[in-house]
C-alpha cells in the first residue's frame, strides 16, 4: 500500500515555466501523485496539459510573462478561482544569458536577475499571503549547481540562483510558524533546451559526463520524486532545505 504522505490528492499546484523541460516534468510528476495543477507559461503549454489530463486530474494553463512582477497576484486569483484553493508553489520559469563578466551588459543583468529572482520573490509572496491565510503551504524553488559554485560566462544566472538559495532559507525562517514550507530543487546538468548548447559542444559534454558520478545527463523527469517529496506531508518538518538531484555532480 502506497504511503498516504507522500499523496497529493485534493491539492492544486502552480508550475511555472510549466511548457517543457523540468517545468513539466515536475507538474507531471504532481498530477501523478494527485494533484490538479495551473501551468504558468509564456509560450504554448498544451503538451504538458495533455500529459496532465491523461493522469486525470484537472489542469489550468495560465498565460503570463515573468519577465516582470505585474501578473503574480493575477497567478494566485485565477488559480484559487478555478481551483477552488492554493497548496503548492513551484517556482520553476528562469532566463540564462551567457558572456564572459568583461563583456556581460546591464540589460542581460537585470533581465536574468528580473526573471529568476524578483519575480520568484513576489510570486511567492503572493502565495505566501493566500497560504498564511489558510495555516497550509509548499513552496519549492528551483535552484542549481551555480547556487553553491561559481560557474563561467553566466554572471546574472549565478547571481540569480545564489540568491534563490538565501531567499528560500529566510522565507522558510518566516513562514514555518505559519504551516508553510520552503524548501528549493537544485538539479544537476539537466536535458533541456536551456542546456542544448552544451550538450551539442562535443568537448564540454564529454567533460561534464566526465564529472558526473551517475555517467548521462539527467531528465526532467528525474526530478519529479523530489519535488513530489517536499509538495507532500512527508516534508512537513523539512525547511529551508536545497536538494540537489545531480547524479553526484557536487559529490565529486
Amino acid at each position: 500500500m502506497a504511503n498516504s504522505n507522500f499523496d497529493l490528492s485534493g491539492k492544486t499546484a502552480i508550475v511555472t515555466g510549466a511548457n517543457t523541460g523540468i517545468g513539466q516534468g515536475i507538474a507531471v510528476a504532481l498530477s501523478e501523485a494527485g494533484a490538479d495543477i495551473a501551468l504558468v507559461a509564456r509560450s504554448d503549454a498544451s503538451e504538458t496539459a495533455s500529459m496532465i489530463a491523461a493522469t486525470g486530474r484537472k489542469v489550468a494553463i495560465i498565460e503570463a510573462d515573468l519577465s516582470t512582477t505585474e501578473p503574480c497576484q493575477r497567478i494566485i486569483s485565477e488559480t484559487v478561482s478555478q481551483f477552488g484553493r492554493l497548496d503548492i508553489l513551484v517556482n520553476n520559469a528562469g532566463i540564462i544569458r551567457r558572456n564572459d563578466a568583461l563583456d556581460f551588459t546591464e540589460d542581460d543583468w537585470d533581465a536574468v536577475m528580473d526573471t529568476n529572482l524578483k519575480v520568484l520573490f513576489f510570486l511567492s509572496q503572493a502565495a505566501g499571503r493566500h497560504m498564511a491565510e489558510h495555516g497550509r503551504g509548499s513552496i519549492i524553488n528551483i535552484a542549481s549547481m551555480l547556487t553553491f559554485q561559481g560557474g563561467i560566462r553566466v554572471a546574472s544566472y549565478t547571481a540569480s540562483k545564489s540568491g534563490v538559495g538565501g531567499l528560500t532559507k529566510l522565507l522558510a525562517n518566516e513562514w514555518a510558524g505559519k504551516g508553510i514550507t520552503v524548501n528549493a530543487i537544485a538539479p544537476g546538468y539537466i536535458a533541456t533546451n536551456n542546456t542544448a548548447a552544451l550538450q551539442a559542444d562535443e568537448a564540454r559534454n564529454r567533460q561534464i559526463l566526465e564529472r558526473i558520478p551517475a555517467g548521462r545527463w539527467g531528465e526532467p523527469s528525474d526530478l519529479g520524486g523530489a519535488a513530489v517529496f517536499l509538495a507532500s506531508d512527508a516534508a512537513r518538518y523539512v525547511q529551508g532545505h536545497i536538494l540537489a538531484v545531480d547524479g553526484g555532480w557536487l559529490a565529486r
